[in-house]
């Protein structure tokens, strides 16, 4: 377990109340509440603000409390590098799209551009994704790496992580079906909003033990637990890390579940006006997007 882990169960970055140009690190006062979903409520969501300016570098807990006037991605554009994703990585998902179950991790990369926040931010779909309407959700569970990892061994894969949020990773179907690799199709600015909440692996030590659903105006799409994973975190840390540095804020996308809109019959696919909801349980909540068109 990477030592920051340990000073921290779960920290949220956010912009408060009383200082509109501040962004703050902190934890949540209340620790069970669904943060994304109470603030979509309009609740009042209190944090005990923590002495650091990053998740990277928390410090420690100040003793004051603070409201969450605006609620940010755990991490920051200029934190995170590139942004690793793997694709097909449930079972249940590769059996849904007919193909065989990977023998090594698919990875793909999103530039850092592509990070944003959860609501109210948008996430907006780009004009070449508006013109066949194939705008696509992906509820995924994210590794955050905590310090850098190179050439690390499954056994002390752990050691790296600094905890786990939720991303939903938009994509442009045709873009990705006309294209043998798929930065361009999934890497659109704004295509990878995280959060709203950072783990910490103490709190959850075992990343199988999560829960994922993603929901579109409410209607559940996707549901599964992370046991269906195909590739475990310690595999996937270790895989990556082999001859690369993998710098601490690196954050893993581990792939989707069964359910995308390109999977359904008739398809379904998302767009101006709808919202999309990635709930992952215990502890992360509910990451939450509101869609625009560019």
């Amino acid at each position: 377990m990477s030592k920051i882990a340990s000073t921290f169960t779960r920290l949220v970055r956010f912009i408060p109340k009383s200082n509109p140009t501040k962004v703050l690190i902190g934890e949540p006062v209340d620790a069970q509440l669904d943060v994304g979903l109470a603030l979509y409520q309009g609740k009042e969501v209190e944090v005990r603000p923590f002495s650091g300016s990053s998740v990277l570098r928390p410090g420690q807990a100040t003793g004051e409390t603070e409201s969450i006037a605006r609620i940010l991605s755990p991490l920051a554009q200029s934190e995170v590098g590139s942004i690793r994703c793997i694709g097909l990585n449930y079972a249940s998902h590769a059996r849904e799209m007919s193909l065989a179950i990977p023998e090594v991790p698919t990875l793909f990369i999103k530039p850092s551009s592509s990070l944003a926040d959860p609501w109210p931010s948008p996430t907006v779909l780009p004009k070449i994704t508006q013109a066949d309407n194939t705008g696509d959700y992906e509820s995924e569970m994210v590794i955050v790496i905590g310090r850098d990892a190179k050439d690390v061994s499954e056994s002390e894969a752990l050691d790296y992580v600094l905890g786990y949020t939720a991303a939903n990773d938009v994509s442009s179907r045709t873009c990705q079906m006309n294209q043998s690799q798929w930065c361009f199709s999934k890497g659109f600015d704004g295509s990878c909003p995280i959060g709203p909440v950072l783990v910490s692996t103490t709190l959850v030590p075992d990343a199988t033990k999560f829960q994922i659903r993603g929901l579109k105006s409410g209607r559940v799409m996707q549901d599964c637990p992370l046991t269906d994973l195909i590739f475990t975190v310690p595999q996937l840390i270790s895989f990556l890390s082999q001859g690369t540095t993998l710098p601490a804020g690196t954050i893993i996308l581990t792939g989707t579940p069964p359910g995308v809109g390109a999977a359904k019959k008739p398809k379904e696919f998302i767009s101006a006006g709808d919202e999309f909801a990635v709930e992952l349980l215990p502890y992360v909540g509910t990451l939450i997007n509101k869609i625009e068109h560019q």
